[in-house]
């Protein structure tokens, strides 16, 4: 989904920070060989996320839902010299296209791979995050949240994506729309729970940004 015109979105990419060689070459093997390609967060919106992370200076980043590892990468780009990069997926088939990139890269040795249920391995991992970044399964985008919200530092961040769904937010609601439903509802926890200070930007599908207060 993107919020605007071809013309204007084109605009707003080429005068952002370009996107680096390393990260181009994902993007096209990506396209070419990997199922789904519109789940890569793609040049815009890796640099809103490299920005965030450089901005931030985390120690320790996790990630839900790595895909082919372009978000990780753009995230590692703000990690400290001896940070952590943790990022959790269940497709075991991306596993070895994931750490190709991932040792091309400058981080290769801060990534952490976690391959099996985020619910399950997210208790086992040791550190408390400074940016936590959410782009799974959207049912389980509240359980998520729930689940890192006291591993998450004061002043920590979670970054939400596809937070408008395709625009489906806004459209009748179907009681079969399992995705759809758990959404919205992340929304208004995100919304509503005083222990962070949201605010949703129109960037692509939706990225949420909350800060813990």
């Amino acid at each position: 989904m993107n919020l605007f015109p071809d013309h204007l979105d084109h605009y707003i990419t080429i005068n952002s920070e370009n996107e680096p060689a390393l990260l181009q070459q994902l993007s096209r093997e990506t396209h070419q060989k990997i199922l789904q390609p519109r789940m890569l967060s793609g040049h815009y919106q890796g640099r809103v996320l490299s920005m965030i992370s450089k901005l931030v200076t985390p120690k320790y980043i996790l990630e839900i839902g790595t895909y082919t590892g372009y978000s990780a990468l753009c995230l590692a780009e703000g990690l400290q010299k001896d940070g952590e990069l943790h990022t959790i997926d269940t497709n075991e088939e991306l596993v070895d296209f994931q750490r190709r990139y991932f040792n091309e890269s400058n981080f290769g040795n801060q990534i952490h791979q976690h391959l099996g249920n985020a619910l399950e391995l997210i208790p086992q991992l040791k550190p408390n995050f400074d940016i936590v970044f959410i782009d799974a399964d959207k049912e389980n985008y509240s359980n998520y949240f729930h689940l890192i919200i006291d591993r998450l530092k004061a002043g920590g961040i979670i970054l939400s994506d596809n937070v408008l769904w395709s625009g489906k937010v806004l459209e009748p609601l179907k009681k079969d729309d399992v995705s759809t439903n758990a959404i919205i509802a992340y929304n208004k926890l995100l919304k509503n729970d005083d222990r962070v200070e949201t605010v949703m930007l129109p960037i692509r599908d939706g990225l949420t940004i909350s800060r813990k207060k």
